[in-house]
């Protein structure tokens, strides 16, 4: 028995597939904490092969990268940054991030994953405000890299990503906020299967502004075999074997 493997067992790992998880992210699966840390199946689509898994610090020079240049999109989009855009946007404070979002992770509030096309960094989605109990609910929110626009790439992150709250964290409800005039997210949302309920007003403050959101939500009755094998069945995406 290696040293390890040694290590590994002390720690309470014990199956292959956590030991793997503990190797690679540092993290022990535990009830407390449901569906993290995991990694999705692979699905197929026009745009590459995607699949979410655990955002890891080295995911820093690409997510600086890739954000910098879809400043003006991502912006317009997503909630104020408190300083400067390039600030906001270096590999120091992706560390920062990094260990917030794994400090959320361990307390079961929210499950933060990296969006990976063909092997590279191409967004990041999170699970957020989880909920079990009564309640059972969740958020969803996400971004894709302008190189992933257009061919697929985004339905299948934000599948995978409901597939990973309601099959593996055990939510009964995903809900979704977007702007009214983001028409691409909309059919993302919609191409997924999430219906409209209603309208928040001045709900999210956007690059400096007080901004009303549209309200989308998906239960667990809606699609009982998961999204992504609905998807599947259209002919919109292909899980690898």
């Amino acid at each position: 028995m290696g040293v390890l493997t040694r290590l590994l067992d002390r720690v309470g790992v014990g199956s292959v597939k956590d030991r793997d998880l503990y190797r690679r992210y540092g993290v022990k699966p535990s009830s407390a904490h449901p569906g993290w840390p995991e990694e999705t199946q692979v699905l197929h689509v026009p745009g590459g092969a995607v699949r979410l898994r655990p955002v890891v610090k080295d995911d820093g020079p690409e997510w600086a990268r890739l954000r910098r240049n879809d400043e003006a999109t991502l912006r317009a989009v997503e909630p104020t940054a408190n300083d400067s855009w390039d600030e906001v946007h270096t590999v120091p404070s992706w560390l920062s991030v990094v260990d917030s979002l794994y400090e959320s992770a361990a307390q079961g509030a929210s499950v933060p994953f990296a969006v990976e096309c063909d092997g590279k960094f191409a967004g990041q989605v999170t699970v957020g405000g989880i909920e079990h109990g009564s309640l059972s609910t969740c958020w969803i929110g996400y971004w894709v890299a302008s190189p992933f626009w257009g061919c697929g790439v985004g339905t299948a992150t934000v599948a995978l990503g409901v597939d990973a709250a309601m099959l593996s964290m055990g939510v009964h409800r995903v809900e979704a906020t977007v702007l009214p005039e983001n028409a691409a997210s909309i059919s993302v949302l919609e191409n997924v299967g999430f219906h409209y309920e209603g309208e928040l007003v001045r709900s999210i403050n956007i690059d400096g502004q007080w901004r009303d959101h549209f309200l989308y939500a998906l239960t667990s009755e809606e699609c009982p075999g998961g999204v992504v094998s609905r998807l599947e069945s259209s002919g919109r995406g292909r899980r690898e074997s």
